[in-house]
């Protein structure tokens, strides 16, 4: 069992949470972490590379030289893939790099990752994100009272806020999601995971659910 402090957006604390990862998780699989946060990254790939084949070079199909008595190797087209401005041997085409790994190992993964990060004291509990009014100005204010200025975080809420999603949009290394949409890539690649009481809470009813 772990004890985290819980913030105010001030930076002030004003109540603590328990929190035990190994009901999160009960063991951290690096391989499956590393498979599940692959597979996001090849799913962010565009896959619009493309190269000419020497059927789509421009230039003549004559050939360079006669093929004997000069003294030089034989040489064909000049848009052959060794010369210089020539075809690429094996061309690249647009293609898809997307997969998905099974659902349960995904889910697993994230819960994994949420555990590690609780083992690792690079989570920040806040009592409560709330605006009245988009301010980025606001919530970087917020940021640098939980002392996350200049740290790559990601922000997780109990539930939408367009407001807190305005605010952050604009901040560099920030990003604002739900809670339920964490995936593993989103709370292993930034520095912190920031999440409010009550995303916490959603959590851990995640585990107890899954352990009953």
């Amino acid at each position: 069992m772990v004890t985290l402090p819980v913030y105010d957006l001030k930076g002030s604390e004003v109540g603590k949470i328990d929190v035990d990862p190994d009901a999160i998780a009960p063991k951290i699989n690096k391989q499956l972490l590393h498979d599940v946060v692959v597979m996001y990254l090849a799913n962010k790939r565009q896959g619009t590379k493309r190269t000419k084949p020497r059927g789509e070079v421009s230039g003549t199909t004559k050939k360079l030289f006669r093929q004997k008595g000069t003294g030089n190797a034989r040489a064909g087209s000049k848009r052959a893939p060794h010369r210089r401005g020539g075809g690429h041997a094996m061309q690249l085409r647009p293609r898809s790099f997307y997969y998905r790994l099974p659902k349960k190992a995904i889910k697993t993964a994230t819960k994994m990752a949420i555990a590690s990060k609780i083992a690792d004291s690079e989570v920040v509990v806040v009592d409560k994100i709330e605006m009245e009014s988009p301010s980025t100005r606001d919530f970087a204010g917020a940021l640098q009272a939980l002392g996350l200025t200049g740290s790559t975080a990601t922000v997780a809420l109990g539930d939408y806020s367009k407001e807190v999603h305005l605010s952050a949009r604009n901040i560099q290394g920030i990003q604002v999601t739900r809670v339920a949409d964490l995936n593993a890539l989103d709370i292993l690649r930034p520095k912190k995971l920031v999440l409010t009481k009550d995303a916490v809470e959603w959590i851990q009813s995640q585990a107890n659910g899954a352990a009953a």
